[in-house]
């Protein structure tokens, strides 16, 4: 029952803050849309934080992922990554966060993957918040996998179900799922 009001609640918020529709939009695939959907309207919102941070984790527990962490492109993923861990300290096990930066630092320790130190290798799930074509979660799975992690699957919050599951079941071998798909949207 709470799983089902924490998904009518976060659908809400999402359809109220993030989606809109109309004018023509540019997305990151480079596609064009007249729906757009801002998920960090909805993300950084306090009151959204543990209704996505407890929507992943039943997805991980549905799915059978027990992760050692939890990690996605950066920026996108930052907030729900972020979320999730904080989440997992009321239903351990405990799934630490991690960001993929699009490049590796020049400077410091130069990683590409922060938040993880030299722990590894580990069981990971990629987050996104919003998958086109897989691209964001695609660079987040081939980082993860170069450093020797295993990637056990990817959830995006809202998928707009115009090719990312394809892609990066078929083409990178890895199980995805979504919280929401585009068309529940309103």
């Amino acid at each position: 029952m709470a799983e089902a009001t924490d998904r009518e609640r976060l659908k809400k918020i999402l359809e109220t803050l993030s989606v809109r529709r109309g004018e023509e939009f540019t997305l990151a695939s480079g596609r064009k849309s007249t729906v757009y959907v801002d998920a960090r309207l909805t993300t950084l919102k306090a009151e959204a934080m543990p209704l996505i941070g407890r929507l992943f984790l039943d997805k991980m527990a549905e799915r059978g992922w027990r992760p050692a962490a939890v990690g996605g492109l950066t920026m996108g993923a930052d907030p729900i990554v972020a979320a999730i861990a904080r989440e997992s300290l009321e239903r351990p096990p405990v799934i630490d966060a991690f960001i993929v930066r699009k490049e590796a630092k020049r400077h410091g320790m130069q990683r590409r993957i922060e938040g993880l130190g030299e722990r590894g290798p580990l069981e990971v799930v990629i987050v996104e918040d919003v998958a086109t074509t897989g691209g964001s979660a695609a660079k987040a799975i081939e980082a993860c996998r170069e450093e020797g992690h295993r990637v056990l699957g990817a959830i995006a919050l809202v998928d707009r179900e115009e090719g990312a599951a394809e892609h990066i079941e078929k083409d990178l071998a890895c199980p995805f799922d979504r919280i929401f798909r585009l068309s529940e949207l309103g």
